[in-house]
């Protein structure tokens, strides 16, 4: 069984800042590429940021040079550093996982639970 734990989000007002965290765990043989993505109402999900296990990032458009995305391998986690955040920044944020598992044969896709952030004053 493999579990996706996120922590982090919360009420911040314009400009200000938040770090969201998702710790893996369970029968992980190997961690591939991690991700955040986020759902706005009324929007469908889209990626925010992806880190592979070799450090190679990508992010959306609209958070470059805002938002931070890292890893701790040792620790089968993800972290999302987002600055000066905006009221469009307002969404529930999904971790997802790559990864294979023990006792499951290819490659598997993992969600968390969904951590809201809201952007307001």
């Amino acid at each position: 069984q493999v579990q996706l734990v996120e922590s982090g989000g919360g009420l911040v007002q314009p400009g200000g800042s938040l770090r969201l965290s998702c710790a893996v765990s369970g029968s992980i043989v190997r961690l591939n590429t991690m991700g955040w993505y986020r759902q706005a109402p009324g929007k469908e999900r889209e990626l925010v940021a992806a880190i592979t296990n070799g450090g190679v990032t990508n992010y959306a458009d609209s958070v470059k040079g805002r938002f931070t995305i890292s890893r701790d391998n040792a620790k089968n986690t993800v972290y999302l550093q987002m600055n000066s955040l905006k009221a469009e920044d307002t969404a529930v944020y999904y971790c997802n996982a790559e990864l294979t598992a023990y006792g499951v044969v290819g490659i598997q896709y993992y969600w968390g639970q969904g951590t809201q952030v809201t952007v307001s004053s």
